[in-house]
């Protein structure tokens, strides 16, 4: 019998998952959450074999849970389950320490033989979103200018986004400039846009 821990904000979502996924005699979903800061403990209590984790989830994202589990439970198997089939998620998803990256518009059977795959301890990917990942390279931001972006995505003004990141106005305005010019684009707007179709975020 493989455990499974279900992570998805979508209270919908994440109760359809549970009903598909118990139909297979050896899969039983022993825990739901519906935040990123409550995988952890959620895993601790009940155990599981395979964690089943969507990006998008408030207190703390997909990926930041994945890595959270690696530090804490370093035995607990990560599947991302998520909407955005995106090359830098993907990437992001496989240096947080998740096994497998599956999107949600999978078959259900594919979905079930990706979790039994992962519990194996075997990498599950979809072959194009690899080689698009392979193609499109890492992500050009530094660590800081990551964080800068990620402050500024609400359209905050730079004095916001400097008490946010803890550091001075004209720093946060030469990491905004330095990513516009990676990103090619004209503006922060635009900057934020293609780093988020990128999953660079």
């Amino acid at each position: 019998m493989i455990r499974l821990l279900l992570a998805d904000d979508q209270s919908m979502v994440r109760g359809a998952l549970a009903a598909l996924l118990s139909l297979d005699e050896d899969l039983e979903v022993v825990a739901e959450v519906g935040r990123g800061d409550e995988v952890v403990e959620a895993a601790r209590r009940t155990r599981p074999d395979v964690a089943l984790l969507d990006i998008e989830m408030p207190g703390m994202d997909g990926l930041a849970a994945a890595a959270a589990l690696a530090a804490e439970l370093p035995y607990l198997r990560v599947l991302i389950l998520t909407t955005f089939g995106r090359p830098g998620y993907l990437r992001r998803a496989m240096e947080a320490g998740a096994l497998g990256f599956v999107v949600k518009d999978a078959p259900a059977a594919e979905l079930a033989a990706a979790v039994r795959r992962t519990a194996r301890g075997e990498r599950v990917v979809d072959p194009a979103l690899a080689a698009a990942t392979l193609a499109g390279g890492a992500s050009p931001f530094t660590g800081r200018e990551r964080d800068v972006l990620v402050a500024s995505r609400d359209g905050a003004a730079v004095a916001q986004v400097a008490r946010r990141v803890f550091l001075s106005e004209g720093t946060v305005r030469n990491y905004l400039s330095s990513a516009i010019g990676k990103t090619g684009t004209r503006n922060r707007v635009e900057a934020i846009r293609v780093a988020e179709a990128q999953g660079w975020l």
